[in-house]
């Protein structure tokens, strides 16, 4: 499957504003400038090789989220694996989406791409793509009839905060996510019924234009409350930013999943255990033959 790159998308969400302008005009000064390739910025160092932390004030693995007794279970047992060669509970290791929230993490560089109807948020990794906020005054359908899908369905409303006649704030709520998802690359889970609620408040800096705050709350069965985030971007100001199109997650992955074990494709094309003293994998279907 081919996908657009980042400019590809942008082209296509420019053509759609020239549409929209054959009819009524867009008057953009009514919105901030969002313009501009977006990273993550501010966040606590991470001391792993891997995984950047839900929470950006706390370090990776230490975050102390607010799960329940029965799920804080199962992060323990997923940082177990983790720790014995194992992928724990993280999907993402065969390149499923990481949905929402994770994707807003910042991992990915991300563009903003606004319009009367809608604000686009591509972003560079194949399994990401692209998010698509609703501000046309629509609600959510009614009983969520739509497909679920790993970014969720997302409803937007701009708002005017200081009363100057301009909106500021991005008011977002995503419902309608699918699963299997988690937090981050530590494996923190999200409940399972898939039920999750993420309320964000996108917002520039009012001392800084060339930061963005995301205020993300996730509401979700596998939390005692809700937990609350602060992400931060930071522009990269350029005349001719540098986007290096998609990230193919497929492209050099080498773990290979059998049933339930995630074994691993050696340089020599071979499989072997990622875990010590991992069964190897069930071959009844394959024909034995004598070496």
């Amino acid at each position: 499957m081919r996908f657009l790159n980042s400019i590809g998308v942008t082209a296509l969400a420019v053509a759609l504003m020239m549409s929209i302008g054959a009819a009524a005009a867009f008057d953009d000064s009514k919105y901030p400038d969002l313009k501009g390739q977006w990273r993550r910025f501010g966040a606590v160092p991470n001391t792993f090789r891997f995984g950047l932390a839900f929470d950006p004030g706390k370090p990776f693995r230490a975050e102390e989220p607010p799960l329940t007794p029965e799920y804080q279970a199962i992060y323990d047992a997923n940082i177990d694996d983790m720790e014995k060669g194992g992928q724990g509970i993280d999907p993402t290791y065969n390149c499923l989406s990481p949905g929402m929230p994770r994707v807003m993490a910042g991992y990915s560089i991300m563009e903003f791409v606004v319009t009367p109807e809608t604000t686009y948020i591509p972003m560079t990794r194949d399994h990401d793509f692209m998010r698509h906020i609703y501000t046309d005054g629509r609600d959510f359908p009614a009983n969520m009839t739509v497909e679920p899908r790993f970014l969720g369905y997302s409803i937007g409303k701009w708002i005017d905060t200081d009363g100057d006649g301009r909106y500021d704030t991005l008011e977002v709520e995503t419902r309608g996510m699918k699963g299997p998802r988690v937090f981050d690359a530590s494996g923190i889970p999200l409940h399972e019924d898939n039920e999750t609620i993420v309320q964000e408040r996108i917002h520039l800096d009012k001392a800084d234009k060339n930061l963005l705050r995301d205020d993300i709350t996730v509401i979700d069965h596998a939390l005692t409350r809700p937990w609350r985030v602060t992400q931060t971007f930071r522009r990269i100001v350029s005349d001719k930013p540098l986007w290096f199109g998609h990230e193919v997650c497929g492209e050099g992955n080498a773990h290979v999943g059998i049933g339930k074990e995630i074994y691993y494709l050696s340089g020599d094309g071979l499989l072997m255990p990622a875990m010590k003293d991992q069964p190897p994998p069930d071959l009844r279907y394959f024909k034995k033959y004598d070496r």
